[in-house]
């Protein structure tokens, strides 16, 4: 999730981890190997998409953007954590 804390906090799909667009190359030991598999989405694809170039820039092979962000999520009515 690359949205804000706030937007995090205010619901996200369950057991993502935060990490604010803005943020990535600061804090890229929270997101472990670039050898793994990373899912990125935002609230309606802007900022995953910034993230996406960012995480592609620094090595990460293995990136989904998960279609339609969180505001497909949850019009779909899926599982929300707060």
């Amino acid at each position: 999730d690359v949205r804000s804390a706030e937007e995090f906090a205010e619901g996200h799909v369950p057991g993502a981890l935060n990490v604010p667009h803005s943020e990535i190359a600061s804090r890229l030991a929270t997101l472990g190997s670039i050898q793994k598999p990373v899912l990125v989405y935002c609230r309606s694809g802007r900022r995953a998409g910034i993230a996406l170039e960012t995480l592609t820039n620094l090595g990460f092979e293995q990136l989904y953007h998960l279609d339609g962000d969180m505001q497909a999520w949850q019009s779909e009515s899926l599982p929300v954590e707060q």
